[in-house]
């Protein structure tokens, strides 16, 4: 017998595995049947072999997926068609299943695991990184907690914005806890659909119980041995009869005891603000039917009972749980109040997202990138030629007022611009057809990015969102495009989303996806004023025209998301199913009001890094992955954080920065602070001693916790309907008053607040903390000019009466205003500064 030789001793091992595969043949014959196979080879050649001989080119591959069992050993096509064909299935000639490749991966699954799944459980994908992440921290709290009081009832939130996988998620956060019982409470009623889709498609959840108003279910009939998830919206866990009872239906949710209790799309307060601005260009009944679709009716009373009263939960939602759970891509308001602390929060963000996508692919280059389609967002900001900006100016820097420049009359087809000549101008411009315009570029030899003009844009604006301020304005501008002048526009299907004839949430919706199709061929410009902003998905917008003023970074940014959306292909060549080819790699926010565009920017990124002592860093994380672009009037470049920080705060005055130390934010009323206050006799006597404070009354303090524990007690019993006429005149009264003193006490120790800025100025230190200065240089002025000494004040900033890190924010803000406002001017305040001293921290001035 020979011996073997060295190289065959050392020969490389087989590369080939097995692998089920799927294809279907789009013709009547084989319509509604998946041809079911097997192949150690390449499923691609193998499938091409087989059809080669009959010349058919009209094939997909569907699936194709590895035979092998967890424990190593592998399984044949035979038994994945006897499977299918043991659960009702048709094999109806030789390898041909009738079924759907769902009902293909949901048998693969069973056959991979050994179990046997309910539905079509056929998904089997881990948890991502980030995912695993959150699971992994919350968990980590809620057992630290549990063993410090058995009794806890822990908070957690979740800053995540869209995209996360929350859902998902979630469940995953269940299973670890062993959770039996789940309650999902949503705020936005229209978001069931994912919470039902992920628990009835994964593994994970075989077995898991669905239930909600909707899909319907007995909850006294369930498997009480498996969990069981109940989705509600406030009007169902709150809903009461007339007499005030709760519905029969609903009883059974207040007698189980939860594992966990999950608050979906709560926004803390600012989704009653963004609701409004995102509706406010509606008509009025129409603003109140959208939002009213958008969230969910009586938040008012939860509102205020989570952030003013600071109540448990238990207070106002009759049920017993575990653990708590929130989710809200925009928590702002928690974030910067401090309703959380650090380790009760994980982050995902914009920038965690975009981040992650570029580590990926450099780590693992070649792989399919899982948060690749994800395209990335670019902003470019347009500096209006002055004689539009003539047209529509407002504020003390004469910035371009979006609303009145494309204010319009009446509706339908008797809609116009009131500045319809200069409107007319703007659509020339953003063409590169404005002649002026035209003039400078031919002198300079650079012609600048105009949307509709740069031939790299334009195919990112083949489908595009344009945001107005109002029904009047959209129609007008529909109308606008379709005169006979503006042949360019002719290229463009235009779909006017706003008022009632559009219809109300997602009604405005099957008509914007008729117009754009696959999205291959077609143009198309969807005019809105709110609808369409939340909620719904169109991969193919690409691009949205901010052309409205928008107060809040939340709203701004959750319009210009809708334009981030993933649109690529999966299988794109119909012989790989594990290819996706990414047809929108980046996504553009065009802004025609720079200041405003760039103070959003940068409020939005301080308000994601609340914790981040510099704010020019925080700005700095956002667009390293969000580049911005500026136009100003004669040249495109890029911006970077320090530049957008000096736009955003030169474009404002000392009067609106003065503002920021007449916030409420400033200082923190709730009823646990003032609690710290009343148990605390120094601090008792130092608040005392604020200006005006006596004027108040004695005993305010326990007065206002008093009153409004009496009003908890009496809308307790209004919920069970047996007040009586006194009693509801009672209620009304002691509402009132404890509000009104709340008010009271607020204005006091804001007055107090608007003193400090004072002491920036008294030294020329720029580098001193404003603490240092007001405890080292001149404690004596302090106690002259507001009444307290330091160890007082700052008795009541460790008891959080004043919010220290906006007390930060506000000093940068000034700073930052006074070195741009003077260099503007050819003044260096300070050469060679180096750091900003703030509140009670010292940042680097770049």
């Amino acid at each position: 017998m020979n011996k073997p030789a060295i190289d065959e001793i050392l020969a490389p091992k087989p590369l080939a595995r097995p692998r089920i595969y799927a294809y279907s043949i789009a013709d009547a014959a084989h319509e509604g049947l998946l041809k079911v196979g097997q192949t150690t080879r390449d499923v691609k050649q193998r499938i091409a072999e087989q059809l080669k001989t009959a010349a058919i080119k009209n094939y997909c591959i569907e699936l194709d997926e590895s035979a092998e069992r967890d424990d190593g050993t592998v399984f044949s096509d035979h038994e994945v068609r006897a499977a299918l064909a043991k659960k009702g299935f048709t094999n109806s000639e030789l390898e041909w299943m009738r079924c759907s490749v769902p009902d293909v991966k949901t048998v693969l699954t069973e056959l991979r695991t050994g179990q046997k799944f309910s539905g079509t459980h056929h998904q089997t994908f881990p948890m991502r990184q980030e995912q695993a992440e959150a699971v992994q921290v919350t968990l980590a709290y809620f057992l630290s907690r549990w063993v410090e009081d058995t009794h806890a009832v822990p908070r957690f939130l979740w800053n995540a914005k869209m995209r996360f996988g929350k859902t998902f998620t979630t469940y995953q956060l269940a299973r670890k806890l062993g959770a039996k019982r789940v309650l999902v409470v949503t705020f936005k009623p229209a978001v069931e659909d994912a919470w039902q889709t992920d628990l009835d498609s994964h593994a994970d959840f075989n077995g898991w119980q669905y239930l909600s108003k909707s899909s319907g279910g007995d909850p006294t009939q369930i498997d009480r041995s498996k969990p069981v998830v109940y989705f509600g919206s406030f009007q169902d866990l709150l809903g009461r009869d007339l007499a005030g009872n709760i519905k029969p239906n609903n009883e059974w949710l207040h007698q189980v005891n939860w594992d966990l209790v999950v608050f979906d799309e709560y926004h803390f307060g600012a989704w009653r603000e963004t609701a409004k601005e995102l509706f406010e260009g509606e008509d009025e009944a129409v603003s109140k039917k959208e939002a009213k679709l958008e969230y969910a009716t009586g938040l008012d009373e939860v509102n205020e009972d989570l952030n003013v009263l600071s109540q448990k939960e238990t207070e106002f939602l009759p049920i017993t749980t575990r653990a708590y759970l929130y989710l809200s891509g925009t928590p702002f308001k928690a974030l910067a109040t401090g309703e959380f602390i650090e380790e009760q929060i994980f982050n995902w963000t914009y920038t965690d997202e975009q981040r992650a996508k570029a580590e990926f692919a450099t780590k693992q280059p070649g792989k399919w990138n899982p948060y690749g389609a994800l395209p990335q967002m670019r902003l470019l900001t347009y500096q209006m030629p002055d004689e539009l900006v003539a047209v529509a100016s407002a504020g003390e820097f004469d910035e371009f007022d979006l609303n009145e420049f494309f204010a319009a009359t009446g509706t339908g087809k008797g809609a116009q611009f009131k500045h319809k000549n200069d409107v007319q101008k703007w659509l020339d411009i953003i063409r590169g057809q404005y002649a002026p315009k035209a003039v400078e570029s031919l002198k300079t030899g650079t012609k600048p990015p105009f949307p509709y003009s740069d031939v790299r844009l334009l195919p990112y604006l083949q489908h595009s969102f344009w945001f107005l301020p109002n029904v009047a304005a959209c129609h007008a501008m529909a109308n606008l495009l379709d005169e006979k002048h503006n042949t360019f526009w002719r290229e463009y299907r235009v779909i006017s989303a706003a008022g009632a004839a559009a219809g109300i949430g997602l009604e405005a919706l099957p008509p914007v996806r008729k117009a754009i199709g696959s999205g291959f061929e077609t143009k198309t410009i969807t005019l809105s004023c709110g609808k369409l902003t939340t909620g719904v998905t169109v991969p193919q917008w690409s691009s949205i025209l901010m052309l409205r003023n928008l107060k809040s970074p939340e709203t701004y940014f959750q319009a210009a998301f809708r334009v981030q959306s993933p649109w690529s292909i999966k299988n794109p060549n119909g012989d790989n199913p594990n290819e996706e080819e990414i047809l929108k790699p980046v996504c553009f926010v065009f802004d025609f009001a720079p200041t405003r565009a760039l103070r959003q920017l940068s409020e939005y990124g301080i308000g994601l890094s609340p914790n981040e002592p510099n704010p020019e860093n925080a700005v700095k994380d956002l667009v390293s992955f969000l580049p911005v672009l500026a136009y100003d009037g004669a040249n495109m470049t890029q911006i970077d954080a320090g530049g957008i920080l000096d736009i955003a705060m030169a474009g404002t005055s000392a009067t609106l920065l003065a503002r920021k130390w007449e916030s409420a934010m400033l200082v923190n009323v709730d009823n646990d602070t003032l609690r710290r206050i009343m148990d605390n006799p120094e601090a008792m006597a130092a608040v005392e001693r604020i200006e005006g404070w006596r004027a108040l009354g004695d005993n305010i303090i326990e007065t206002i916790i008093n009153k409004s524990e009496k009003v908890k007690d009496l809308k307790k019993k209004a919920k069970t309907g047996d007040l009586n006429d006194k009693e509801k005149r009672e209620l009304t009264d002691e509402e009132k008053e404890y509000k009104s003193k709340r008010k009271l006490v607020q204005e006091k120790l804001i007055k107090f607040a608007t003193r400090i800025p004072a002491f920036m100025y008294l030294t020329d230190f720029r580098e001193n903390t404003l603490q240092d200065v007001i405890t080292k240089l001149e404690p004596d002025l302090f106690l002259a000019v507001t009444g307290l000494s330091v160890k007082d004040f700052h008795l009541l900033v460790r008891l959080k009466v004043f919010n220290t890190e906006q007390m930060n924010q506000a000093v940068f803000a000034f700073r930052r205003y006074e070195d741009a406002s003077l260099r503007y001017t050819g003044i260096e305040s300070h050469p060679g500064l180096s750091h900003y001293g703030l509140y009670d921290t010292v940042v680097a001035k770049e």
